[in-house]
Order: structure tokens, then C-alpha cells, then sequence
């Protein structure tokens, strides 16, 4: 019974993948002609990363105060 069993489906998977990796091919082949759609949200998605890779490309980080600079600068606005 095993044999039967294996006989008729060992050939039936073999011709299952060979079907399969035709079938994978032709999408690939037309993916190739006419580009792979793109959906509302990859295309928004899309747009945001842009947008927010041009905002970090014009951030200027904050200036960094030198030590005792603070107080040198109070003494001259506020002398007491």
C-alpha cells in the first residue's frame, strides 16, 4: 500500500514544483514588464522618510556652552 501510495505521489509533487517554478517565472517576467504596483500606503510611507530625511539634513545641532562662559556673560549684562 505504501509503494502505491509513494509511486502516485512523488511524480504528483514532482510536477506540482515544475508547475509552480513556471508559473513563478511568467509572474517575475511580467513583474520585469510592467514594475511591481505600489500600494497608497508604501507610497505615503515613502513620501514621510523623504521629508523627514531632508529635516535632519538641515538640523543644525545646539551650540555647546564652554565652562564659565555662563557666568562671564551674567556679570556683564547684570553688574552688582
Amino acid at each position: 500500500m505504501y509503494k502505491i501510495f509513494m509511486l502516485i505521489a512523488l511524480p504528483l509533487l514532482a510536477i506540482a514544483w515544475i508547475a509552480y517554478a513556471i508559473w513563478m517565472r511568467k509572474v517575475r517576467e511580467e513583474e520585469k514588464k510592467t514594475g511591481r504596483p505600489t500600494s497608497q500606503r508604501l507610497q505615503k510611507t515613502r513620501s514621510e522618510v523623504a521629508d523627514w530625511a531632508k529635516k535632519m539634513a538641515q538640523y543644525q545641532p545646539p551650540k555647546r556652552k564652554k565652562p564659565g562662559q555662563d557666568t562671564q556673560q551674567e556679570t556683564k549684562e547684570n553688574p552688582t
